[in-house]
């Protein structure tokens, strides 16, 4: 005897359980764009100051794409132009990168890379752990971020960086050395992240109050090694903080 098939006995097809979602890619690039516009006001017009830099300072205009494709290191790269032009040998060159970029080792303790997918995207996503990137990452909205959108948003911001930085070094005859303003528009972009953060975060002692007291500290304790001393005792401040936190609820 033939078993009826589910169209023929009348009963609704069943679709497959493991019926891949449908792609939201898409989704997530415009997420990234507009996640990223405000971030890229401020990376746009530092970018144009820093590929005019690179060619005010004798290198030849492609160099701008290069430090900012494989470097990618903000504040570093107008370092790093200084120092080559100045033949500083490679064990200063790399000390100086130490020291500038040491606080990302602190990004890695929060930022979500346990939500991007493959080692490729885990790769670029901790290459490309810029400030911005983990300010904008590490907020309560952007909590249920996919990998793809976090992704997305990364490769946005050098996006925005290398391409103004090219579009620099090719202007660098027309813009003049000293543009007024546009030295500030990374100043004024950490000043609103960090406004953001402030308003999320309800702390005894605000960070911002904490970087000022560590700041003051170091300059009356240690004034010829002000960076050095204020970042010890900032991240000093910042774990004991995280103690005493973390302890409240069992003191309750």
């Amino acid at each position: 005897m033939a078993i009826p098939s589910a169209a023929e006995s009348g009963a609704p097809p069943t679709a497959p359980a493991d019926r891949p979602a449908p792609p939201r890619r898409a989704a997530d690039l415009r997420a990234a764009l507009h996640d990223s516009r405000t971030v890229g006001l401020g990376l746009v017009p530092l970018g144009l100051a820093f590929g005019a830099y690179v060619t005010h300072a004798g290198l030849a205009w492609w160099w701008a794409g290069v430090f900012t494709t494989v470097i990618y290191a903000g504040s570093f790269e107008f370092l790093l132009v200084g120092l080559v032009t100045a033949a500083t040998p490679v064990a200063a060159v790399a000390v100086t990168a130490f020291l500038v970029n040491v606080r990302h080792v602190f990004y890695a303790l929060s930022f979500p890379l346990h939500r991007v997918r493959g080692r490729a995207g885990k790769a670029y996503s901790t290459f490309a752990m810029i400030d911005e990137a983990y300010a904008l990452t590490t907020t309560a909205q952007a909590r249920d971020w996919s990998g793809r959108r976090i992704l997305w948003l990364q490769g946005l911001m050098q996006s925005y960086w290398v391409g103004s930085a090219v579009v620099g070094a090719l202007l660098g005859s027309l813009i003049p050395r000293r543009v007024t303003g546009l030295d500030f528009a990374l100043t004024a972009l950490f000043a609103v992240l960090a406004l953001d953060a402030v308003r999320e975060r309800k702390d005894d002692l605000p960070t911002p109050a904490l970087a000022l007291l560590c700041a003051l500290a170091a300059r009356l304790v240690l004034p010829g090694q002000l960076l050095l001393t204020a970042f010890t005792l900032f991240t000093a401040g910042l774990l004991a903080r995280h103690l005493v936190r973390t302890r409240r609820p069992n003191d309750a």
